[in-house]
């Protein structure tokens, strides 16, 4: 017998018990369902209408007596909106029965209902109307009397009528229940017979057909292993199915060979079109940015020889002169003697043809004597010539030519065929971009000539009108002889008619001048009223961004600071677990403020101006921080959670972490989410198989799945798999479209697996290095294939983004750093972010830079550099490596600072505008650090704010952008500083006892003080010698210390020196300002003014505090103190918001501060009249009744309080706001949520001016 009817038996017996306990199945579930319908589909929904009319009437209910009980006319309106709102809910919900009741049974009870209804709604009618006729109490009365009853009878009906459905859902119910328990019984006897009739037809089977498996098992192995196909041929001795496949083998055998060498043939043909598309890709990223036409053939020239190996090529540019067309030189690579010639005509050489004919030429084993490649050793002969047109609309606008020592392939050849046309869309670009110039300086110089012969005309008209005067007089003249006008009339009319005729040619050309400037007048008020509602569109979309987050970041301020305040403990009150409950909150306010900010940086995301920050990064933090961070989540819903790391994963990569992580814990999230309790949650990093280079982040769960139509639409902004409003799972659906986008800039990419009911798997791909490479990189690697015209799409797309990015950034204005002690997150001018965003551009990823922090070792002499252009890091790292520096490069004003403390580097060099936080505020901190103040800081940057870096304790600044002779003299300075042993300071007062007690108070073996008594003096000890550090005691009538102050900052030499001005007066506030230009520090002599001093001049002359005298050292510790500058100290809060009072009043009074709070502007104003003596404002600014800004420059217009200091607290995030509060009347800025440590160095900074 055949295998073939063996199964079709066995099956066949199968199938028919199969189908006989699917039968008995379905017929049992369709009478479950039946129940299962009596009770959801009818009793179930005619609960739920009685229930809802029974909700109506009692809110009817509620409504009269509100109307009859509350005596507030004020509430008239309100409760009888009420009543006529419930009536009619009450007639809809009464109608939707009528309609839904149709059993017969409960007919009868639909129309008591009804019934008592009527009397409901006759009685709501008969109180509403007896109260508005002023009857109140008769309205009561009947309330009293008949009201309560009818309002209770329509209950109790109502009441009958779920009670009635009630009992029908029991019944319903305890039906299903007995036919759920019969089904049980049937389906255990037809499955048990099933399996017994299964074992033994499997068994019959079986045993017939693992004979005809023996008898080819020894074939197939051997087969395996590799050996000749053609040794083996299986024996035919039956006629069922394994005859034929004996058959089918022997064939295999003959056919293998043929496929193999298919296979090989398909293999090298997709290598060769991945070599031509990545090869195309490159040259056009090449091409795009470059504006010149010869800048574009020598790199388009140089790229294709480096790419196809040619020796030698040159690029000819089609330039038009009247009808005449030529061919010039616009590139050529490695040129010897025998240059190719400048210009070119159409048919002259092979050049010239392929321009006449437009057809590429190729020519192979080209004589000796034609030509030959030059190199140092020698020249050699050209074997293959290729010349090939550049056609644009059946036009051909350049050729190109390339020579080589070898036999160009046929892949070579094709892929200069198909560069063809990437050049000539490049050229067509650059040509277009130089007709839009060229027709705009045509535009301008047409507009000034315009404007010329207005004024021409003007004037000639003025000329007339003189000469119609002139001849005026000349006829008065005339009248007086009668005999002599006669002579000479005709005379006069002929110049009276050349006049009007010269008269009326000037009034045309004056009309047709003005209506020329109408023209161009129109034109520009267009464009005005444009720019206009661009500024408006503009302004709308920025207020709507700060109001957003001013409400999204003010409820989280207190958050903040309280959960910050119970994790100090400082009461000792807590337990070590409500310690980590406030852990725990403080770090989920964490996240969710980092939230609200990428959501506020969506438009950011999708536009790729998103600023990445590369970092090395240890692989085993991350999953350390992802698996604390959601171990709450999955114990509570017992959820099993485990993070696998492979054993081939590197230790490290580089890479931004922020945003890194940020993607993991979205997916790690929506995992969680969408996973029902008792299932299961995974992260696994792996390698990449296709690409090593490549990590692979995997998120698994065994949540509900997502179906195949969703699977894109997932990844869209605002979009989620189940958009209805009767969703289960809430979200924006943003969280997966900022996450594809985020891995597009890391140069990665996510895919998605999912099955409906089985779960789903998000893969993270990313490199393990930031490399150049945008979003699509990894698309790539995963094997998906752009077509041509996608990939020319893109890259106009970016020449666009790149054309605008320039745009901006030529047209924006840096803004104004705030003031110096901020120690807050440094907000990136309009400047500094298109710059980023074009080196994002061209740039193409992330860049990091290999410093020697591994390699340091005890005794090296380490410099930092803190600056965020990678290109200018490099450079000054090899210059200091040059000078014997171990280096250490931070790209990120955070990550400096971070460095500076833990390493403790012998020099910084220092950038200002650095993303996360600025320079200032890593100047300031370190410089208030008494284990970092000591360290040497040369400011390198563009912000031209030489005397601010100078005041703040910088020692020299320079100004980008700077020669190489620039830098090599700032190296200079820092080792000129490092090797100098004592530093020298000049201290300058007729007091000779005031000279000797602060020469004691300053002096150390480390410092030698030069004392001058007079000016004069003082300036020729300047002359003689180099001084670290100057402090003059100086008078407001001392005019010969201001003219020496005047000499240093005329002087070249010394207008940098750092100079502390030491007075007992009190100077007038133009003094002060005065003062101020001179001085880096002015401190006036009080009880703490000789520690100042000695605190100041530590500062300038860089001394280390561990090498002072213990006595000195006691003082600026006491100085430093960072608590006992706020005890005593009183504080207005400005706020009204009475959940950040509440929470910066507690913050304040644990350090002995004595706070006073006002909701408004104008309570504040009202406050500081009665109690003058604050010393210091925290200024909210989005406030009713008077907001900050109008606060400030009202206590700013008061003379007491001119130098107040105010601190503006605010949630706005935009660019203008610290320039805003500065110009109000604020000393400093800080922007919600507040950060404790970050408020407490402003204020402490504020009140020890």
């Amino acid at each position: 017998m055949r295998i073939k009817n063996k199964l079709f038996i066995g099956f066949g017996a199968l199938m028919f018990l199969m189908f006989a306990l699917a039968a008995i199945g379905i017929n049992r579930l369709s009478t479950i369902d039946a129940s299962i319908k009596e009770v959801y589909g009818n009793r179930y929904v005619k609960v739920v209408k009685a229930s809802e009319l029974r909700d109506n009437t009692t809110d009817l209910a509620k409504a009269l007596s509100n109307l009859l009980l509350n005596e507030d006319p004020a509430n008239m309106g309100k409760n009888l909106e009420a009543i006529r709102s419930d009536s009619l809910k009450l007639n809809k919900s009464l109608t939707d029965m009528e309609s839904g009741f149709k059993d017969k049974s409960e007919l009868p009870m639909v129309a008591e209902i009804s019934s008592r209804a009527k009397k409901l709604i006759a009685y709501k009618d008969d109180v509403v109307r007896l109260y508005r006729a002023g009857q109140k109490k008769e309205a009561n009365q009947l309330r009293n009397e008949s009201g309560a009853e009818v309002q209770q009878d329509f209950l109790d009906s109502i009441s009958a009528m779920i009670q009635y459905q009630g009992d029908g859902i029991e019944q319903a119910l305890i039906r299903a229940e007995d036919e759920n328990s019969r089904t049980y019984k049937y389906t255990a006897i037809l499955t048990v017979l099933s399996l017994v009739s299964g074992i033994a037809i499997m068994f019959w089977l079986v045993v017939g057909i693992t004979r005809g498996l023996g008898m080819l098992s020894g074939v197939i192995t051997n087969f395996g292993k590799g050996k000749s196909p053609g040794a083996y041929r299986i024996p035919i001795h039956t006629t069922d199915e394994f005859a034929d496949i004996a058959r089918i083998f022997n064939h295999i055998a003959e056919d293998l060979e043929t496929i193999s060498a298919n296979e090989r043939k398909l293999s090298r043909m997709s290598s060769e079109q991945a070599w031509l598309q990545t090869n195309i890709a490159h040259v056009s990223t090449e091409l795009q940015a470059i504006r010149q036409l010869e800048d574009m053939s020598a790199v388009f020239i140089g790229e294709l020889c480096r790419i196809i190996g040619a020796h030698s090529g040159a690029v000819y540019i089609m330039e038009q002169d009247g009808p005449e067309k030529r061919y010039r030189l616009g590139g050529a690579y490695a040129r010897t003697d025998k240059s190719p010639s400048e210009r070119i005509a159409p048919g002259e050489g092979i050049i010239g043809q392929a321009a006449a004919d437009g057809q590429p030429i190729t020519l192979t084993d080209v004589p000796a004597e034609y030509g030959s490649i030059g190199s140092a050793y020698g020249e050699i002969a050209a074997l293959t010539l290729a010349v090939r047109p550049v056609s644009y609309e059946n036009e051909v606008t350049a050729v190109f030519e390339v020579a080589a020592a070898k036999t160009l392939t046929e892949l070579e050849l094709q892929l200069l065929d198909s560069l063809c046309s990437v050049v000539a869309v490049t050229i067509h670009r650059i040509q277009g971009q130089k007709r839009v110039e060229e027709l705009l300086r045509i535009s301008q110089n047409l507009t000034e000539e315009l404007q010329s012969q207005s004024e021409e005309l003007l004037s000639q008209q003025d000329e007339m009108k003189a000469s119609n005067e002139k001849l005026e007089e000349q006829t008065r003249a005339l009248q007086v002889s009668e005999e002599l006008l006669q002579k000479q009339q005709g005379v006069l009319e002929q110049t009276n008619e050349e006049l009007l005729r010269k008269t009326k040619l000037l009034e045309e050309q004056v009309r047709e001048t003005e209506e020329i400037n109408r023209q161009i007048e129109h034109t520009k008020d267009m464009l005005e009223k444009q720019a206009l509602e661009l500024a408006f569109a503009s302004k709308y979309k920025s207020e709507f961004m700060a109001n957003m987050s001013h409400e999204l970041r003010t409820p989280l301020n207190s958050l903040l600071i309280l959960s910050q305040m119970l994790k100090e403990n400082k009461g000792g009150n807590l337990t070590e677990k409500q310690v980590e409950y406030a852990e725990t909150i403080l770090s989920s306010s964490t996240d969710l403020l980092r939230l609200i900010d990428d959501i506020l940086d969506l438009a950011k995301v999708e536009s790729g101006r998103m600023e990445l920050h590369s970092e090395r990064v240890l692989v085993q933090d991350i999953a350390d921080s992802l698996y604390k961070a959601f171990v709450p989540m999955a114990r509570k819903k017992r959820i099993d959670y485990q993070i696998r790391i492979d054993e081939r994963v590197p230790g490290a990569m580089h890479i931004d972490s922020l945003r890194l992580q940020q993607i993991l814990k979205n997916l790690l999230s929506n995992a969680f989410k969408f996973t029902p309790d008792g299932g299961s949650v995974s992260l696994s990093v792996q390698p990449f198989a296709n690409d090593p280079a490549y990590l692979e982040f995997a998120v698994a769960d065994t949540g509900i799945g997502i179906p195949a139509n969703k699977q894109q639409m997932i990844f869209e902004a605002f979009q989620q798999a189940d958009g209805t409003t009767s969703r289960q799972y809430g979200g924006t659906g943003l969280g997966l479209s900022i996450s594809r986008q985020l891995a597009g800039l890391l140069g990665g990419c996510i895919e998605l697996e999912s099955e409906v009911g089985q779960g789903s798997t998000f893969m993270l791909y990313v490199p393990r290095t930031a490399k150049a490479g945008a979003a699509g990189t990894a698309g790539t690697i995963m094997g998906g294939r752009r077509s041509e015209a996608a990939a020319a799409l893109e890259l106009t797309e970016a020449a666009e983004q790149l054309s605008a990015g320039v745009l901006g950034s030529l047209a924006a204005l840096p803004q104004s750093h705030a003031q110096a002690g901020a120690l807050e997150e440094a907000d990136t001018s309009v400047a500094s972010a298109d710059a980023a965003a074009l080196s994002a551009v061209s740039a193409g990823g992330l860049m990091t830079v290999a410093d020697d922090r591994e390699s340091i070792r005890d005794g090296d002499r380490t410099l930092l550099i803190v600056e965020d252009d990678v290109h200018f890091a490099r450079i000054l790292m090899d210059m200091a490596r040059g000078r014997g520096f171990k280096t250490l490069v931070a790209l990120r004003g955070d990550t400096g600072l971070q460095l500076a403390k833990q390493y403790k580097p012998d020099a910084i060099i220092l950038d200002i505008q650095l993303p996360v936080v600025d320079g200032w505020s890593i100047l300031v901190h370190l410089k208030n650090d008494v284990e970092t103040r000591h360290i040497p800081i040369h400011v390198i940057s563009v912000v031209d704010q030489v005397q601010q870096g100078l005041s703040l304790g910088a020692i020299a600044y320079l100004r980008k952008p700077s020669g190489r002779e620039s830098l090599e003299e700032a190296f200079s300075q820092l080792e000129a500083f490092l090797e100098k042993g004592a530093r020298k300071l000049l201290l300058v007062g007729d007091d000779n006892g005031q000279r000797k007690s602060l020469k004691e108070l300053i002096g150390d073996d480390d410092v030698v003080i030069v004392s001058a008594a007079e000016a004069q003096t003082a300036w020729t000890e300047l002359g003689r010698q180099q001084f670290d550090c100057m402090v003059i005691d100086m008078a407001p009538t001392d005019v010969a210390a201001f003219e020496l102050l005047d000499r240093i900052k005329a002087d070249e030499q010394l207008r940098r020196l750092p100079i502390i001005i030491y007075t007992d007066s009190n100077w007038e506030h133009k003094d002060h300002l005065r003062l101020k230009k001179y001085a880096e520090s002015i401190i006036v002599k009080d009880v703490r003014s000789p520690e100042r001093l000695l605190d100041e001049t530590t500062l300038f002359l860089h001394r280390v505090e561990e090498k002072l005298p213990e006595e000195k050292r006691q003082i600026l510790r006491k100085l430093h103190n960072k608590e006992e500058v706020f005890a005593g100290k009183k504080v207005l809060l400005v706020d009204d918001d009475i959940r950040n009072v509440f929470a910066l009043s507690n913050l304040l009074e644990s350090y002995d501060m004595q706070i006073s709070f006002a909701e408004t502007g104008r309570q504040a104003l009202d406050r500081l009249m009665e109690e003058p003596d604050f010393d210091l404002v925290l200024m909210d600014i989005m406030m009713p009744e008077m907001d900050g800004y109008e606060a400030m420059r009202e206590i700013r217009s008061m003379d007491a309080f001119e130098s107040l200091p105010i601190i503006a607290l605010t949630a706005k995030a935009m660019r203008d706001d610290r320039e805003k509060c500065i110009q109000a009347g604020a000393s400093d800025y800080i922007t919600k949520p507040i950060h404790t440590e970050q408020l407490l160095s402003l204020i402490r900074v504020w009140l020890c001016q």
